[in-house]
């Protein structure tokens, strides 16, 4: 039987010390070669059957990770395009209520719109900030800039008290965070982060009854039978929230699949402790050293304020973070080890 170990020193062979999952995670070997031999389809002039065979797999195997049928999962590229989608379907002058600094994928499409009333407050307080007449409550789970993580618990009760939707960004947790989408109106996730994933693929949940959300976006994938939709207007959209789907980039999911079966295989909930205990550790060295981390208390990503300027020095010495709003940002997965946290304190002790 493998072991947690096993399974990822087989799959990563990273050359540097790669602290920055937040940014992008690694690939795994399996994925790597999947996407190879995808490419290598197109180059041969092979059938591709097998290439849709894998996006729905990843559609499938999605749905088991956020805990919901498959029908409710819509497959497209971005975050930002599954939130415009969203906002398109909120009538004029209605509220939105987001976090105060959140990531843009999850707000910039409600500022667009023009005739929405966007409220921003602190992610603490979103909660109590749901009031009458709030329509949508758009939040991400796990904030990208620092790792605090939203009492969504609290978000879904206030929200259902006063009949406000909810939109929830899984992104940053997903692959590390036991997700349950059935409990929110909408969510959405990248797959090239915590998934392990390539770019290109990103996940949307919708409700049964799909929200009163209006496929802006359909293609011929959109269809109910896709190849009979390449011509002309759709003439029967998908039954499910395939409606929603943008055309896939093939390839990509190709080497999702790889990842998706790695994460299911080792478990979001091993995979969780693991990480939470690295930037545990990596708070805890932060602390002997003098520097207070922002709060973000089980999370697995970690912020130092006024850290930021030392990100090139720690690229120097082949170590990888990130330089958020001039905070030092560590994000800590499964291919990293004790020995990478300690050797960031390390270099950060001088």
């Amino acid at each position: 039987m493998e072991t947690f170990e096993s399974l990822v020193r087989a799959e990563f062979t990273p050359k540097t010390t790669y602290l920055n999952t937040a940014s992008n995670g690694l690939l795994p070997a399996r994925a790597v070669a999947a996407l190879q031999s995808a490419a290598l389809l197109r180059a041969e002039g092979r059938p591709l059957t097998p290439l849709y065979e894998d996006v729905e797999a990843c559609r499938a195997a999605y749905a088991r990770l956020a805990g919901v049928p498959a029908t409710r999962v819509a497959l497209g590229a971005s975050v930002a395009a599954h939130t415009g989608v969203i906002a398109a379907s909120l009538p004029a002058g209605a509220e939105v209520l987001t976090a105060e600094g959140d990531f843009t994928s999850v707000l910039n499409p409600f500022h667009v719109r023009g005739d929405l009333k966007v409220r921003s407050v602190p992610l603490e307080r979103i909660a109590e900030s749901v009031r009458p007449g709030t329509a949508l409550v758009a939040v991400g789970a796990a904030q990208s800039a620092d790792g605090r993580i939203a009492d969504l618990p609290a978000l879904r009760e206030a929200a259902r008290t006063h009949g406000a939707r909810t939109y929830v960004d899984f992104s940053q947790c997903a692959g590390w965070l036991p997700t349950d989408a059935g409990a929110y109106d909408f969510s959405a996730a990248v797959s090239y982060k915590w998934l392990l994933g390539p770019h290109g693929a990103a996940f949307l949940v919708v409700p049964e009854d799909f929200g009163a959300l209006a496929p802006i976006l359909a293609g011929w994938v959109a269809g109910e039978e896709p190849w009979d939709s390449c011509y002309g207007p759709v003439a029967e959209l998908a039954h499910s929230a395939r409606r929603f789907d943008l055309a896939p980039a093939l390839f990509g999911y190709a080497g999702l699949r790889r990842s998706l079966e790695l994460v299911e295989e080792i478990g979001v909930e091993a995979i969780g402790a693991h990480d939470i205990a690295l930037a545990d550790r990596f708070r805890a060295g932060l602390a002997t050293l003098g520097h207070e981390p922002v709060p973000a208390p089980g999370s697995a990503i970690v912020s130092v304020p006024a850290l930021g300027f030392r990100v090139p020095e720690l690229a120097a010495a082949g170590i990888q973070v990130s330089d958020r709003a001039g905070s030092l940002r560590a994000s800590f997965h499964l291919y990293n080890t004790a020995a990478d946290v300690d050797r960031l304190l390390d270099v950060l002790a001088g």
